[in-house]
């Protein structure tokens, strides 16, 4: 029987929403902390979708105490979802997480349970991730490893790793911080890409939250769990997204299941073998996002 609450974050896409939902509902949570943002002002039909979104949540059909946090008016993706994990984090002290697009597959909430009871008090691991970027890892001789590119399509983490969020990332200013994170990272390449966007966040130019949860976790030399399959899809690439709307290499990964039971890691070790093998995925895939926003731009242009 599952014993860690689980934390669904939502917004305008019901048809989403209800998929994910399904999953949770099988995992049959005690405790469910729904986070929504409200409709944005300029677009009528909005309101109406939030509404059948939250809908949703009345189907809960099993023992659950289900606790809301909705706004009536949009914060916007990076602070609505950013304050409502701070809420999430008040109220219980671990939990896992699900976008209203990332689906899961069959044992990954048996996956981010076992894994919170193992590490729950090791300070060195902040994150268990649920998406492995790659499909599978040296899946024919471990259940998991580490890694600095942790996921946050399906998560799960602790209070005592939270506590290092900050949304503003003030800390980026500090030229030993920035040293810091080279060394953590000990990859010229990586550094500088992260250098860019982690600039961009301090300068708010882009609106999310998950740069600077991956700002907290390498300032801390923070690792991540990552299962050897993955076991999250996310679902949600296409018009209908915030941000996701171009083609992807990373979208609807194909879910896949582990053995249990797990075997547990002898010891606690970055696998930076993996780690470039995701960085090349995402760059490449940035690539396919700066074209597309060219694209919309060049399309806006003609059309004004």
């Amino acid at each position: 029987m599952m014993k860690t609450p689980v934390a669904f974050l939502i917004f305008n896409r019901p048809d989403t929403t209800a998929k994910v939902f399904a999953a949770i509902r099988q995992a049959k949570p005690p405790k469910l902390l729904v986070v929504a943002d409200g409709p944005r002002s300029d677009r009528p039909s909005e309101a109406e979708k939030c509404a059948a979104a939250r809908a949703i949540i009345d189907f809960v059909d099993w023992e659950c105490e289900v606790l809301t946090n909705y706004s009536d008016i949009n914060i916007g993706c990076g602070k609505r979802i950013s304050s409502g994990i701070n809420w999430v984090f008040e109220q219980v002290e671990e939990a896992i997480i699900l976008e209203d697009d990332c689906l899961a597959s069959s044992n990954f909430f048996q996956f981010c349970e076992l894994m919170l009871n193992q590490y729950r008090h090791d300070e060195r691991i902040m994150m268990i991730s649920g998406t492995n970027f790659l499909g599978t890892w040296k899946s024919n001789i471990q259940s998991y490893h580490f890694s600095y590119y942790g996921g946050i399509w399906g998560w799960a983490s602790w209070r005592r790793a939270w506590r290092y969020y900050n949304y503003e990332i003030k800390l980026w200013t500090d030229n030993e911080i920035k040293a810091r994170i080279h060394d953590v990272l000990a990859n010229k390449k990586q550094y500088i890409y992260r250098e860019k966007i982690f600039e961009q966040v301090y300068n708010g130019m882009i609106d999310t939250w998950d740069y600077q949860w991956s700002f907290a976790r390498l300032l801390q030399s923070g690792l991540s769990i990552v299962p050897s399959a993955n076991l999250i899809s996310n679902i949600g690439f296409g018009n209908d997204a915030t941000h996701t709307k171009y083609k992807s290499e990373v979208s609807n990964i194909e879910l896949k299941n582990l053995d249990f039971p797990l075997d547990i890691n002898k010891f606690i070790a970055v696998d930076r073998d993996y780690d470039q093998e995701v960085f090349y995925k995402l760059i490449k895939n940035k690539n396919l996002f700066q074209r597309a926003i060219k694209k919309l731009s060049s399309l806006t242009m003609q059309h004004s």
